[in-house]
């Protein structure tokens, strides 16, 4: 992957862990809930869910773009139309409510790994997501394989330190999303619908 494709990729893949989702919610949920430490079990199991749909998203396509020469052409138009719709929801979304989980007692390492695993790959929109916004940085030239280690790297790395940032400031940022999330969405909304727009028509 060029540096410059890198760059991109990477300031897109900030701005996707920033939006409000239900692994974000679920990280500082716990976070308030069971301290920071113990939601890095959380954090890990989430990221591990993503790059699982990452890989079956990204070898899917690779799939496609051997039996047509033009599929990535159209999947790239198609991604940034899907990217829009997502900008639209997200800005006319309401702010996050941050509710106490029910039965939120002591629980094992293991079970908030689990919880963390199974709340990324149950969403059905994230490889969805991926399908859409996967194709923008592919270069069918290259390796596919190292694309998906950069990728995926990058998305880990990013995705978890968010993650786990929102876990270690969770009192703080609770109150702020619930004042302010409204606002929020309409931010990262637009930065979709830009990145949208903007993204089939890059080289």
């Amino acid at each position: 992957m060029a540096l410059h494709t890198w760059l991109i990729y990477f300031t897109a893949v900030f701005g996707l862990a920033l939006t409000p989702g239900p692994n974000g919610l679920l990280a500082l949920t716990h976070g308030a809930l069971y301290g920071h430490r113990r939601t890095l079990w959380t954090v890990s199991g989430g990221v591990i869910g993503f790059v699982l749909l990452m890989a079956l998203s990204m070898f899917g396509l690779a799939a496609l773009l051997k039996a047509s020469a033009n599929a990535l052409l159209v999947l790239k138009w198609l991604g940034g139309a899907y990217l829009v719709w997502l900008g639209i929801q997200l800005w006319r979304s309401p702010p996050l409510q941050l509710t106490p989980l029910e039965g939120a007692g002591a629980r094992s390492g293991a079970q908030l790994f689990r919880q963390g695993l199974l709340s990324a790959i149950s969403n059905p929109k994230v490889i969805l997501f991926y399908g859409a916004f996967l194709p923008q940085f592919l270069d069918p030239a290259r390796s596919l394989w190292l694309q998906f280690v950069v990728m995926a790297t990058t998305f880990a790395l990013v995705e978890g330190l968010v993650e786990y940032l929102l876990a270690r400031t969770a009192q703080r940022t609770r109150p702020w999303l619930e004042r302010a999330g409204r606002g929020f969405n309409r931010c990262c909304g637009g930065l979709f619908a830009a990145m949208g727009v903007a993204l089939p028509l890059t080289r």
